[in-house]
C-alpha cells in the first residue's frame, strides 16, 4: 500500500481515530445484526426452516433495517470522516458535531430494533398501515429513523467543516478530486436526513395523537428511498478510486478536473431520476411514465463514468508497468490484499446489478416485476455484492491504519469475497429466474396451499442455498476486519506482496484500455438480453400483474 493514505491516517489526531473506530465497530455491529436476519430470511424464504409468518417478517425487518439503514450509513460516516480528516493534517474539525451525530446514529439503532420487536413487523419502510391500532409501535420505530436523519445532518457537517477550512485559512488553493467527491458525498447524506425527517415526522406526530394518519407516507419514502438507493452507489465509486490509489499508487490519467465532473454528476442526475419509482403506484399519469423511463436511464450514467476513469487509469499504469496481452494488466493488480479482492469482485457484481436494474426500471416491465422476487434478487448484487464488499474493503485499509493492528490471516480472508459472491450468484441467479416466473416477493410461505408451481420451490430453495453461502462468507469477512479495531498486538511490517507501486511509473501518451469500454458494452448487451427474456415470459404468464407499494 502507498504510504500516503496509511501515514495520514496514522498520524490523525488520537481523539479523532478513537471516534472513527467506535463508529466503525457500530457499523460492524449493525452489519453482524443484519446477516443474522438476512439468514434466517433466506432459510425461511427457502423452506428450509418452518417459523409463524410474522416471526419471518420480523426477521426481515431487522434485517432491511439494520443493513439498509444502519450498516450503510453508520459505514459512510465513519469512512467520509476518516478520509476528510486526512485531508487536512490537522485532523477533524467541530468534533463536537460529529461526536453528537454519532451518538443520535447508534441511539437511533436501539429505537429501531426495538420497534422491530414490538407489535407487527412494520418492514424496512415502516408503513404505517401495519401500526394502525398499535401507534406506540410505530412512534418507537419511527424515533429511530429520525433520530438516525438527525445523525446524517450533523455528521457530514463536520465533514464539510473539516474540507472547507485549509480553504479558508488560506492554506489550500484548491480542493483534490477526492476533497470534492468528500464534500458532494457529505452534501448527499445531509439531504438524506432531511428526506428522513420528511418521511417519518408525520407518522410520529399522528402517533402522539398531534396530527392526521399520515396516509402520504408512500410518496415521502419514495423519495427517502430514491436517496437512500443511491447515495451508497456515490461512495462506493469513491472508495474504489480512493483504494485503488492507496493499493497501486495509480492516479487518474484524466486528470483531476474530469474527476470533479463527474463526482459532480451524481449532483445531476441522481434527484430527477427518482420518478421511475412512482411506477409502482396503482395509476401514475402516462406523462409520469414516459419521463421516468427516460429519466431512469441516466440514473447509472455517474457511476458508470467513473467506473471507466478508475478502469483505464489502472490499465494504462499498468502497461506502462509492462502489462501485455488484453488483460494482462488485471493479474498486476495487489490480489493478495483483502481489499483489492473485495474491490474486484465488487466491479463483477456491480455490472450484473445495472443489467438487472436496466430491467427493472422500464416502465413496461416495472409493474409485472416489482412486487416479485426479482427485487431482492437484483438488489443484493448492488447491496451486498457490489457497496457491503467495498465498505468493507475500505474498513480493510483504514482500520489497521488507524489502530496498528494488522488484518488476520489475510491470505483466508481474501477468499471470503469470493465465497460471498458465489453465494451471491446462487441467491440472485435463482432469485431473478423466481421472479420471472412470478414468485411473490413478500410472501414467505410461496406454497399456496400446494397450488405453486414445482419450479418456484426448487428455485427458492436454490436462493436459500445462496443466502446461507453469501451470508456466512460476508459475516466472516466482516468478522476478519473488526478484528483490526483490536488493540494492536504487533506491529510488524504489512507484507509486500499486498501491494504495487505504479505511482512513478512513466506513462505513454495515447496508450490504449480497451477493457473499460468493453465492459459497459457488455453490461448494454446484457440489459437486451435480459429485457428480451422478461418480456418473453411475462407473456406467457396466464394472468397480467400490476405493481403496488413501495421497494
Amino acid at each position: 500500500m502507498t504510504d500516503s493514505v496509511k501515514a495520514r491516517l496514522a498520524a490523525l489526531p488520537a481523539s479523532d481515530r478513537r471516534l472513527l473506530r467506535a463508529i466503525s465497530a457500530a457499523a460492524l455491529t449493525a452489519l453482524a445484526l443484519g446477516i443474522l436476519g438476512g439468514l434466517l430470511t433466506a432459510l425461511a424464504r427457502g423452506g428450509l426452516i418452518e417459523v409463524l409468518p410474522e416471526t419471518a417478517y420480523r426477521y426481515l425487518t431487522v434485517h432491511g433495517v439494520s443493513i439498509f439503514f444502519y450498516w450503510l450509513y453508520l459505514a459512510q460516516t465513519a469512512l467520509l470522516l476518516g478520509f476528510a480528516a486526512i485531508e487536512d493534517e490537522r485532523g477533524l474539525a467541530r468534533r463536537g458535531l460529529a461526536h453528537a451525530g454519532f451518538v443520535a446514529m447508534v441511539a437511533g439503532f436501539l429505537f429501531s430494533m426495538a420497534g422491530a420487536h414490538m407489535g407487527t413487523p412494520l418492514l424496512y419502510d415502516g408503513a404505517p398501515a401495519l401500526a394502525a391500532d398499535k401507534p406506540l409501535t410505530l412512534l418507537v420505530f419511527n424515533a429511530g429513523y429520525l433520530l438516525l436523519g438527525l445523525g446524517l445532518m450533523a455528521t457530514p457537517a463536520a465533514a464539510i467543516a473539516t474540507l472547507l477550512r485549509p480553504r479558508r485559512e488560506g492554506r489550500q488553493a484548491t480542493m483534490s478530486a477526492v476533497g470534492f467527491a468528500l464534500f458532494a458525498w457529505a452534501g448527499f447524506l445531509i439531504v438524506s436526513g432531511f428526506a428522513a425527517l420528511h418521511a417519518f415526522v408525520p407518522g410520529t406526530l399522528w402517533a402522539l395523537g398531534l396530527a392526521p394518519f399520515p396516509a402520504a407516507q408512500g410518496t415521502n419514502w419514495h423519495i427517502l428511498f430514491h436517496n437512500m438507493h443511491y447515495l451508497p452507489l456515490m461512495a462506493t465509486v469513491l472508495m474504489w478510486y480512493v483504494l485503488m490509489h492507496a493499493l497501486t499508487g495509480a492516479k487518474s490519467v484524466f486528470g483531476e478536473r474530469f474527476s470533479k465532473i463527474v463526482f459532480s454528476a451524481y449532483l445531476v442526475f441522481v434527484p430527477p431520476t427518482s420518478l421511475y419509482h412512482m411506477f409502482l403506484e396503482p395509476n401514475p399519469p402516462g406523462a409520469v411514465r414516459v419521463t421516468g423511463s427516460l429519466l431512469s436511464l441516466f440514473v447509472s450514467v455517474p457511476t458508470l463514468t467513473a467506473f471507466l476513469i478508475i478502469v483505464a487509469s489502472l490499465e494504462v499504469h499498468a502497461r506502462a508497468n509492462g502489462a501485455r496481452g488484453l488483460f494482462g494488466w488485471l493479474a498486476m493488480l495487489p490480489w493478495r490484499h483483502p481489499a483489492m479482492a473485495a474491490a474486484g469482485l465488487a466491479v463483477v457484481n456491480m455490472a450484473l446489478g445495472l443489467v438487472f436494474a436496466f430491467v427493472l426500471i422500464q416502465e413496461k416491465l416495472a409493474p409485472l416485476l416489482s412486487d416479485t422476487f426479482f427485487v431482492p434478487a437484483y438488489f443484493h448484487f448492488f447491496t451486498v455484492g457490489t457497496v457491503s464488499l467495498t465498505l468493507l474493503a475500505a474498513f480493510a485499509v483504514m482500520l489497521p491504519a488507524l489502530g496498528g493492528r494488522a488484518l488476520p490471516r489475510p491470505g483466508l480472508l481474501r477468499l471470503m469475497p469470493w465465497l460471498a459472491t458465489a453465494g451471491l450468484l446462487l441467491f440472485g441467479g435463482a432469485g431473478v429466474a423466481a421472479g420471472y416466473l412470478g414468485v411473490p416477493r413478500r410472501v414467505i410461505d410461496i406454497s399456496y396451499a400446494g397450488e405453486a408451481p414445482a419450479v418456484w420451490h426448487t428455485l427458492m430453495a436454490v436462493v436459500g442455498a445462496g443466502g446461507i453461502l453469501m451470508a456466512l462468507a460476508l459475516f466472516a469477512f466482516a468478522t476478519g476486519v473488526a478484528i483490526s479495531l483490536l488493540p494492536r498486538r504487533t506491529a510488524g511490517p504489512e507484507p509486500a506482496e499486498f501491494s504495487v507501486a505504479w505511482g512513478g511509473a512513466a506513462l505513454r501518451p495515447g496508450a490504449a484500455a480497451w477493457t473499460g469500454p468493453a465492459s459497459v458494452l457488455a453490461i448494454v448487451a446484457g440489459m437486451y438480453v435480459f429485457t428480451a427474456i422478461g418480456f418473453e415470459l411475462m407473456r406467457s404468464l396466464p394472468v397480467a400483474a400490476t405493481g403496488g407499494g413501495a421497494h
